[in-house]
């Protein structure tokens, strides 16, 4: 009988990847994903901008795409990788709202708490795919000290 695995190190490499139907309670369920994804790896430091991003691009990719939504979750010590990839092919582009404007302030939230952020479009029919990929990036300072169940 094999043995339980040992807790993965703080610096090893470790990726998520979430699918969810063009439904509306889609970022909510990925917001409480990434929230136990990031405490179990003791990234408790970068869960709130995370969440507030990854609903950003969620929220976008359920409002303007007509197909499921997949997120990738990458961690690469000492850079965790949020991507969201729909349907959708055109690129949002970054707006600075009004104070009176409902809404177009997705990108500029991305803009301003994110280390980095891109995107990219697989055009509208890519070898039997289109859409795009937007994603973010969140760099962590020092990391936080071993558990004692992996040390």
């Amino acid at each position: 009988m094999p043995k339980d695995p040992f807790p993965m190190p703080f610096e090893q490499p470790w990726e998520y990847e979430i699918s969810f139907p063009r439904d509306p309670r889609g970022p909510k369920v990925v917001r409480a994903a990434l929230y136990t994804m990031l405490t179990a790896h003791h990234l408790d430091p970068l869960i709130e901008r995370a969440a507030l991003l990854t609903s950003e691009l969620t929220t976008n990719s359920v409002r303007y795409s007509d197909h499921p939504v997949c997120v990738r979750v990458r961690w690469e010590h000492p850079v965790l990788r949020v991507s969201v990839s729909d349907s959708n092919p055109e690129l949002p582009a970054v707006l600075k709202p009004g104070a009176e404007d409902e809404c177009g302030r997705g990108l500029f939230i991305l803009e301003v708490f994110a280390d980095r952020w891109g995107g990219f479009s697989l055009g509208k029919e890519v070898f039997g795919m289109g859409g795009k990929t937007v994603w973010f990036e969140l760099g962590l300072g020092d990391p936080p000290p071993i558990p004692a169940l992996a040390a």
